[in-house]
C-alpha cells in the first residue's frame, strides 16, 4: 500500500490537533461542549427542513404536501433549538436519563433471566445498577447529565483527533477491527 500524499499527511495532521485541541476543550467544558453540540444540530435541523420544504414545492415528488408540512414542523422545532438551547439540552438530558434507567433495568433482568450464570451473570446485573444509577442522577441533576454527555462526545472527539493524526503521520489508514475482521467475513 502507498502512502498519501505530503499535502494530504500535512492537512490530516492539521485537522487531527484542532480535533484534538476541541475535544479538550470540551473535556473542560463539557455541560456547554453539549450545549453547543444541541445547537450546532438544530442548526443542522434548519438546513434540512429547508431543504425539506423548498424538495416538496419544486421537484416533482410523491408526497409532496407530506414533504413540506414535515419540512415545516423540522423548522418549527429546529427554530425552538436555536432559540431555546439550554432548554432543548435539558429535554435531550432528560431522554438520555429515562434511557439509563430502561437499560439498567433490561440488563437486570436479563441478569436475573436464568440465561447466564456466574460473573456473567454479576456482570449484568452490576451494570445494569450502575446504569439506573447514573440515570437517576441525571434526571436528579441535569446538568451532571449534560456534562456527562458532553465528556462522553469529548472523549470520542479525542480518539478521532488522535486516529487522524496517526494516520497523516504515518500516510495510512489506520486498520481498526471491523465486524467483518471479527467476524472473519470478507
Amino acid at each position: 500500500m502507498d502512502k498519501s500524499p505530503g499535502w494530504l499527511r500535512a492537512v490530516q495532521i492539521g485537522l487531527g490537533i484542532i480535533v484534538v485541541i476541541l475535544s479538550i476543550y470540551a473535556l473542560a467544558y463539557p455541560a456547554a461542549a453539549f450545549v453547543s453540540l444541541v445547537l450546532i444540530l438544530g442548526i443542522i435541523l434548519l438546513i434540512v427542513g429547508i431543504e425539506k420544504i423548498i424538495s416538496g414545492i419544486f421537484l416533482p415528488i410523491k408526497g409532496r404536501g407530506a414533504s413540506i408540512g414535515l419540512g415545516i414542523l423540522v423548522l418549527i422545532f429546529a427554530g425552538l433549538v436555536i432559540a431555546f438551547p439550554g432548554f432543548a439540552t435539558w429535554i435531550i438530558t432528560v431522554f438520555i436519563g429515562i434511557a439509563l434507567l430502561f437499560g439498567g433495568a433490561a440488563s437486570i433482568a436479563e441478569g436475573f433471566s436464568g440465561k447466564e450464570s456466574g460473573w456473567k451473570r454479576a456482570f449484568l446485573i452490576g451494570v445494569g445498577a450502575l446504569l439506573i444509577i447514573i440515570g437517576i442522577i441525571v434526571l436528579v441533576s441535569p446538568v451532571f447529565g449534560a456534562a456527562f454527555a458532553g465528556i462522553v462526545v469529548a472523549i470520542g472527539l479525542l480518539i478521532a483527533g488522535i486516529q487522524i493524526i496517526v494516520a497523516g503521520t504515518t500516510g495510512r489508514r489506520l486498520n481498526l477491527p471491523t465486524t467483518d475482521t471479527l467476524t472473519g467475513k470478507k
